[in-house]
């Protein structure tokens, strides 16, 4: 049975907390020489090159249902844009600032689940999304001035992998963690070469691939084993524990992004950045407590 070890969820999601940010500053280091497009297909074709052999030798098998499979390429392309908004936004703004600025996701999935999915929300989790909002605003404002709209580009990750976290957890119980990486590795590989070739043959800004150097294939070796293991990690621990009880543990990315951003760039989050970061996380873990409280109060409610 999956979903009754809650420790072992806690201590995945903290390793994806880890490994994700690690997999993020390389792509930061990386982003000045290599092109986005080129970044984002090569950290796909390492997950499918690294999952698909696994599939074979455990004997597992990459075939999957019709609506799996339908889920599993909406997933895909949110996957997609979502890493490349981020890493895109990796070139502009600091890591710290960057993650957590897509931390207004939380705050995003709540009001989807208000507007689109007709969900009943009430009046102190949505002043707890305008705290938040607000919070996240405060993070943005010095980067805005410094670098313009590129510095919204991690409110548009948070929109994706809201989105893509919804798709998730649709899937999460259903499809075997690897199975599900490995159909991904080969799908996003299967769309974004096509797309290098088309930029290579067209030269567009942008888009042409370049050749890395020594040391760049070894980032970017790392890069795409970071970014295999770490979603990996975060699939496995939605099998194995709620997603509410995994939620707050997701906000230890920030201190860890704000560490690896300090030691690799000697970038620290001005007064006012570190202040909208307390705000926001204050605001999700309060969105995340009335979350759970809502949810044990209508369980009890339907008990005979």
């Amino acid at each position: 049975m999956t979903g009754d070890r809650p420790l072992l969820g806690i201590l995945l999601m903290l390793g994806f907390c880890i490994l994700a940010p690690m997999g993020d500053s390389i792509a930061k280091l990386l982003g000045g020489t290599i092109p986005v497009l080129q970044l984002v297909a090569i950290r796909f074709a390492i997950q499918a090159g690294v999952l698909v052999p696994m599939i074979w030798l455990s004997a597992r098998t990459l075939a999957m249902p019709p609506r799996l499979l339908a889920l599993t390429a909406l997933r895909t392309v949110l996957h997609i844009l979502g890493i490349g908004a981020m890493f895109l936004s990796l070139r502009y703004l600091p890591l710290a600032d960057a993650v957590a600025i897509a931390f207004v996701m939380p705050f995003i999935m709540l009001l989807l689940g208000r507007f689109v999915l007709g969900e009943e929300v009430g009046p102190r989790r949505l002043g707890a999304c305008i705290v938040g909002f607000a919070g996240t605003l405060m993070v943005v404002q010095p980067s805005f001035a410094a670098v313009g709209l590129p510095a919204l580009l991690p409110v548009v990750v948070a929109l994706v992998f809201a989105l893509f976290m919804l798709v998730t957890r649709q899937i999460a119980k259903a499809a075997d963690p690897i199975a599900l990486q490995a159909v991904s590795g080969i799908m996003a590989t299967g769309i974004l070469f096509p797309l290098l070739a088309l930029g290579g043959a067209t030269t567009w800004p942008g888009l042409a691939p370049v050749l890395p150097g020594p040391v760049d294939w070894i980032l970017l070796a790392a890069l795409g084993l970071l970014g295999t293991v770490a979603h990996l990690l975060m699939t496995w621990s939605l099998r194995f524990a709620p997603a509410a009880t995994l939620a707050p543990m997701q906000y230890l990315e920030i201190p860890v992004a704000t560490v690896i951003g300090w030691l690799v760039f000697r970038d620290f989050p001005n007064d006012l950045a570190l202040a909208g970061i307390v705000l926001t996380v204050a605001a999700g873990l309060y969105v995340i407590a009335r979350e759970r409280a809502v949810s044990r109060a209508t369980a009890l409610a339907q008990q005979p």
